[in-house]
């Protein structure tokens, strides 16, 4: 833990937030330790049985189950921020949006192609606003992805490798500049591997290639509907990552790329990425990590409005100006995306980068910090693996919390 940065976050936060964010972490840990993680990949299976003798980590039909000594002893091997390519409050383009949004004609669902690929790269190599980039959209070849983002943006990348020859490329350009993170969304909720990246996984990580490391629960679904409730279940997903990450090749490098979200009834328990409250969780979950040394990227800036309205700019100045305000180490999304990031626009990448360049700390909305809600942690421990839709925590804090 540095302390150092546990003065800056209660400078910022408040002392009953950063307590808040302490307990979360602790939480996360009990989760760990009494629900575990579902697991059938064989490889990390293993990494956490030669631990069993010692008490540290356990194996049992098909779940694994971390204590908190073997989670603060991988975390000890973690590369921290001091080590890492990326300075803080550093805004990337991020995310993967399956289309493009048609600019001029008002309307999204076009394919995306290597031309659109191609001018991504560019905008964020010429844009000094934006200090690195994800893919912003997928390709099919992903190894044909990769290697044009290398090939255009020389600021730090990240993109995802779910085949051999995409992983053969991706180490060839960790050889050549460093600067590169592998995403990978090793969990789903509630609490589970997936077992479709799960190989890969595995195989970036004894590459030695730096592991982003994302996991999306949802409060009023896969979590609860608090603040540290969906931190911690987040926080304890990435975390078992980390430490599967660390038993398998200690000492690579991870990003804590935990991405909680929350599940809105006024539109059918679908995530609003467009809620200031939403941009305060995720800033919550950069600050716990950079207590604990963790190289972090998160989610703020974004939007819930399908086309390139007003408000769709306000939400970007406001999650932009929030994450000035209170710090933040990388953040995703803040400039392109529309509704549930699915259309990605170059108008709104264009604007919300050249905008982030005039906001100040002094535009962030005013807003409540929380603190800790014992409800949060008595839901999980009631549920556990269930769903958090019909939780009495879900229908008594409906339009109290999670608001704009």
């Amino acid at each position: 833990m540095r302390e150092d940065q546990v003065a800056q976050s209660k400078a910022a936060l408040g002392e009953d937030t950063v307590q808040m964010l302490l307990r979360t972490h602790e939480d996360a840990l009990w989760i760990l330790e009494n629900l575990g993680v579902g697991c059938r990949q064989p490889d990390i299976q293993a990494a956490f049985q030669a631990y069993e003798n010692d008490g540290l980590g356990f194996v049992y039909e098909d779940r694994i189950f971390v204590t908190r000594e073997l989670v603060q002893r991988c975390l000890k091997t973690v590369p921290g921020l001091d080590d890492f390519f990326v300075p803080l409050n550093s805004f990337f383009i991020g995310g993967t949006a399956p289309y493009v949004y048609d600019d001029r004609k008002g309307q999204g669902g076009i394919f995306p192609n290597t031309d659109y690929a191609k001018e991504i790269a560019r905008i964020a190599q010429a844009n000094d606003a934006i200090a690195g980039m994800g893919r912003g959209i997928k390709l099919k070849n992903e190894v044909e992805q990769m290697s044009l983002m290398s090939e255009i943006c020389s600021k730090p990348l990240y993109f995802a490798v779910t085949s051999d020859a995409a992983l053969a490329r991706a180490k060839e350009l960790y050889e050549e500049r460093k600067d590169i993170m592998i995403v990978f969304c090793l969990t789903r909720p509630p609490l589970e591997v997936n077992e479709n990246f799960s190989e890969h996984f595995v195989k970036v990580v004894r590459a030695g290639l730096p592991v982003f490391v994302s996991a999306m629960p949802m409060a009023g679904i896969s979590a609860p509907y608090c603040y540290n409730g969906v931190l911690a279940m987040t926080h304890a997903e990435v975390l078992f990552a980390i430490c599967a990450a660390q038993l398998l090749n200690p000492g690579v490098t991870c990003i804590h790329a935990g991405f909680p979200t929350i599940a809105d009834p006024r539109i059918e328990y679908n995530p609003n990425y467009g809620l200031v409250s939403h941009f305060l969780l995720n800033i919550l979950m950069t600050h716990l990590n950079l207590i604990l040394d963790l190289p972090t990227c998160q989610s703020a800036g974004t939007t819930h409005e399908e086309h390139l309205t007003d408000r769709a700019y306000q939400d970007a100045m406001a999650g932009q100006a929030m994450c000035m305000k209170y710090g933040f180490h990388m953040m995703r999304h803040p400039f392109a995306f529309l509704r549930y990031l699915i259309d990605f626009s170059f108008e709104k990448l264009d604007k919300a980068s050249q905008l982030s360049k005039k906001i100040t700390a002094a535009d962030a909305p005013r807003i409540e910090m929380p603190v800790y809600d014992e409800r949060g942690m008595e839901s999980i421990q009631q549920i556990g693996l269930g769903m958090y839709m019909e939780d009495p925590l879900t229908t008594a804090n409906l339009g109290k919390i999670f608001v704009n």
